[in-house]
């Protein structure tokens, strides 16, 4: 049974040592004691096709317009042909006053089919990578426009870059999300984070940061204190079977802040005294285990290329903690919040937050669990907004939305996809963030991930009356 709204805060500010939530996380707490959606309206309205963009629905007084799009030829940058998949992205201002954009693009084509983006390149067999957008804002209000002026790769080469993060020093960790090498055809192997510094004018040089880990990655949060990047593993835990036995929650603990390419230490966390626990099913939100991180033998085990949980399996057999596809994460309430996208007794999702308490433990708190598909549905990237809410981009098997939560609990539907022709879906929604003065928002529709595909991906930038409701 689950706890009380009053008793879970006052549990989780005596664990916290009184640390004050964000109301954002207030709203996600709220939600524990619900077993439906909130039926409460959206504060921006009901949702309708947009003038700019009719293939997404939005709020009434919101404009929402495609910037870039996939699959075809750049309407800004001569001889650039925009590769599809947009995953991950994040926001960086520019010293010109402009936006940074860097995205991510999921391309899953295989060796025989890969063809890089740019040169130079990690593997000449890997379809994905980066790609760099700048971003003019002008004007006010009613008058208030977003404009593309540039777009080019920025990372080449790579395979299945899903999500990542940015750093507090101005880069973005873009993450493969595959562990393939030459066992499947390939000439490098996969499954690295890779840096892509914001003031990139073209292809970086594409450096595996092999000490992060080779894994099944999803995305990073950086502790702006430490340095220490926290990384989510995206593989799947089911009862009683070996070959999907969970996914871990991992540091890295650089030998320089700031300088991944010198290194560091990598590590797994475990709950004291549980060796194996289990957080993807038989929880109860509120609840605070003690935690610690083992140390990791190998980052880059020799087996990874047939068995992709081959570092989480030396974990486990140290006692690591087992979740189910780790994958949003993001820095707040002094510690790291990370998504668990089909955690949960109903596999609906679950949201936790990790507190160090010193250099070796920390706490674990379950901040969220959905009840049920009804309240959410398996959310993914999650976002803190301006005005303090939490803004998710579901990945659900049913009708793809971005939905914000206010700090009472109640659930908005913010964007809505259009069903393409025979009622196929565009993609998930991905890569939310905020220019630095929060006017803008910025995603994507994720599209075709393979080469040819006809189905296009899509960035778009939406603004607002963001002050009618709590995003």
């Amino acid at each position: 049974m689950n706890l009380g709204r009053r008793d879970f805060l006052e549990r989780l500010a005596r664990a916290g040592g009184g640390v004050a939530l964000t109301p954002s996380v207030v709203g996600l707490m709220a939600c524990n004691e619900r077993t439906s959606a909130s039926g409460v309206a959206s504060p921006y309205g009901p949702l309708a096709p947009g003038a700019d963009s009719p293939e997404l629905e939005i709020p009434a007084g919101f404009r929402c317009v495609r910037i870039s799009t996939g699959a075809q030829p750049s309407a800004v940058r001569e001889g650039l042909f925009v590769p599809n998949a947009f995953d991950g992205m994040a926001a960086f201002p520019l010293p010109n006053g402009n936006i940074r954009l860097i995205r991510n693009h999921e391309m899953v084509d295989g060796a025989r089919a890969a063809v890089p983006l740019a040169s130079p390149h990690y593997d000449p067999k890997g379809s994905g990578g980066t790609t760099s957008l700048e971003v003019r804002v002008a004007g006010e209000g009613g008058d208030l426009q977003v404009e593309l002026v540039d777009e080019y790769v920025s990372l080449a080469g790579t395979r299945v870059n899903c999500a990542g993060g940015p750093t507090p020093w101005g880069s973005w960790l873009s993450c493969e999300e595959i562990t393939t090498g030459q066992a499947q055809g390939f000439d490098q192997p996969h499954g690295y984070v890779f840096e892509v510094p914001a003031a990139a004018t073209g292809p970086v040089d594409p450096v595996p940061l092999k000490e992060m880990g080779r894994f099944i990655h999803e995305a990073v949060a950086v502790d702006p204190d430490t340095g220490i990047v926290y990384e989510t593993e995206d593989a799947w835990y089911r009862p009683n079977d070996a070959n999907l036995p969970g996914a871990g929650f991992y540091r890295f603990l650089p030998h320089e802040p700031g300088v991944l390419r010198a290194g560091g230490r990598l590590q797994v966390m475990a709950v004291v005294d549980r060796p194996g626990y289990v957080t993807a099913r038989g929880q109860v939100p509120g609840t605070v285990l003690p935690v610690y991180w083992i140390d990791l033998d190998d980052p880059d085990p020799p087996t990874v290329d047939t068995d992709p949980l081959a570092l989480f399996r030396e974990g486990l057999a140290k006692g690591a903690a087992a979740f189910a596809r780790l994958e949003g994460a993001f820095y707040g309430d002094g510690g790291i919040y990370v998504v668990s996208t089909n955690g949960g007794d109903a596999t609906a999702g679950q949201v936790f937050h990790y507190r160090p308490t010193s250099a070796e433990r920390g706490e674990l708190t379950l901040v969220f669990e959905s009840p049920s598909s009804e309240v959410l549905d398996g959310p993914d990237n999650i976002v803190v907004t301006p005005r303090g809410g939490l803004l998710m981009c579901e990945d659900s098997a049913g009708d793809q939305y971005v939905r914000g939560l206010d700090h009472a609990g109640n659930v908005i539907d913010l964007v809505r996809a259009v069903h393409l022709e025979g009622g196929r879906q565009p993609g998930e929604f991905a890569g939310s963030c905020f220019s630095s003065d929060g006017r803008v928002l910025f995603f994507n529709v994720q599209g075709g991930r393979e080469i040819g595909s006809t189905i296009q991906s899509a960035t778009y930038a939406m603004w607002g009356p963001w002050e009618a409701g709590p995003l």
